[in-house]
């Protein structure tokens, strides 16, 4: 088989020793293959009217791509005629689009977004399922979500003319009811979001798990823990001894199965596999990842996604270069315009606002001011990979900004970042890059990342 020849599903894998042609873990697109990627989609309406100068020119390199994905983070009803109701357990805003947001998001060149995120069920099982219909219906591609944990976990696909696209969406940040599930005997599956469940650790000094270990044992009641003497469980919170205080996390082994098996079914029938993790630990404050996330993303690739996606912080991570293929650790928000009505009561309540009194407007601005007032989070990048004999050849990186200085009704939508931002936005992601051994190159205010054809 030629070296660049352009074969749909049918590709070789070895197996113990052999080939057969279940598929292959190699991309397998024809030259000049883009995919552009992006972080949050949080929009509440149609915006490709923008008023935004800008706005136009993001849009053409949107439109340009073989295949444009993004993380949607709303649920797309019309209130007027919706069955559901906001849900007790939500992902700390309810966010609501109107039904012209899909056909949207179309227009402006999306082709694939992932659904699984700490916004799913915001809306209920209800609003899950009418905004499945509302993409659906505007052709496009979504996975993340389903009626239960297989097809949650499923690969979705998009045919483009240099390849079929596979997406796998999944979520670590999530309230516990929003997780799928599948049958077990004649109890039925659970509608939901696919999930990788974390075990969260509060890392310690030697010294202050001691400290910790004599409040648990003045408790009127403890249990001691399986993990003693290196860890202590106060209230259900495990803390254990390190170099540095920090979080740890240990991704459920079973769940890592799912996806990866999932992950290799996505490769086998497409020939660009994309997977895409809704991760905000350790928190919205922090531009390093998790420390599980480098060895998950890895092995994403390794069992043949193409590219890795991060998001869920709302501000930039590192990038890096694994084995040819790119992992965006958080891509930040690409759209912040949560102008949706109406909020829930229980968001008035945690705002200390009264719905007879207060607008939804003004929750949302509480909302905000709690942790999102820095400008960074009105920061990011719209990233561009071209690939070349199937290997990742130039990855170019826009940075765009989102309006913080805007009054609320106005901000949120992205427009190119001005040269002196754009450089700043480059030099902090070139920072946090370089951990990863990843080389970025500010050439007329656009970041460059090139790669030597392996031979």
């Amino acid at each position: 088989m030629e070296e660049n020849s352009h074969v749909s599903s049918s590709h070789l894998v070895q197996q113990d020793g052999n080939y057969d042609t279940v598929g292959s873990i190699q991309t397998n697109v024809e030259d000049g293959f883009t995919m552009v990627a992006v972080g949050d989609l949080i929009v509440s309406r149609a915006v490709t009217k923008s008023q935004d100068p800008g706005f136009g020119a993001i849009v053409k390199i949107l439109q340009d791509a073989d295949v444009t994905f993004g993380n949607l983070e709303v649920n797309i009803f019309d209130s007027r005629s919706f069955k559901g109701y906001p849900q007790a357990e939500y992902g700390g805003a309810y966010h609501l689009s109107l039904p012209e947001v899909g056909p949207d998001l179309k227009a402006m060149g999306f082709d694939i977004v992932g659904r699984a995120n700490n916004h799913t069920l915001d809306w209920g099982i209800e609003g899950m399922r009418e905004t499945s219909r509302v993409l659906d219906e505007s052709g496009v591609v979504h996975a993340g979500t389903g009626e239960n944990l297989a097809q949650a976990g499923a690969a979705r696909f998009f045919e483009t003319a240099r390849g079929r696209v596979g997406l796998v969406s999944l979520a670590t940040t999530f309230a516990p009811m929003f997780r799928a599930c599948d049958p077990a005997g004649e109890a039925p599956g659970r509608p939901g979001l696919n999930p990788l469940r974390l075990a969260q650790n509060i890392v310690v000094p030697s010294d202050m798990l001691k400290n910790l270990r004599q409040v648990r044992d003045g408790l009127p009641v403890y249990y001691q823990s399986e993990c003693e003497p290196t860890c202590v469980v106060i209230a259900g919170v495990t803390f254990k001894a390190g170099d540095k205080a920090g979080y740890s996390y240990e991704p459920d082994s079973r769940d890592v199965a799912d996806i990866l098996r999932n992950v290799r079914r996505g490769k086998q029938f497409s020939d660009f596999c994309i997977v895409t993790n809704h991760c905000h630990e350790p928190g919205n404050l922090s531009q390093e990842p998790p420390d599980y996330e480098q060895s998950f993303a890895r092995k994403m690739i390794d069992a043949g996604a193409d590219a890795y996606v991060g998001h869920g912080p709302h501000l930039l991570r590192g990038i890096e270069i694994y084995r040819g293929r790119p992992i965006f650790y958080s891509l930040g928000n690409f759209f912040e315009d949560d102008l949706g009505t109406p909020t829930g009561a229980d968001m008035f309540d945690e705002y200390a606002k009264d719905p007879r009194v207060h607008t939804d407007a003004e929750v949302k601005v509480a909302e905000m001011a709690k942790g999102f007032t820095d400008p960074i989070f009105y920061e990011s990048i719209v990233t561009v990979s071209r690939f070349e004999r199937n290997q990742l050849a130039e990855l170019r990186l826009y940075p765009i900004e989102l309006g913080h200085s805007k009054r609320f009704a106005d901000r949120g939508i992205p427009q190119f970042a001005s040269a002196p931002q754009a450089k700043a936005i480059l030099e902090r992601l070139r920072i946090l890059s370089e951990p990863f051994g990843t080389e970025i190159n500010i050439e007329n205010d656009v970041g460059v990342i090139r790669l030597t054809p392996a031979r």
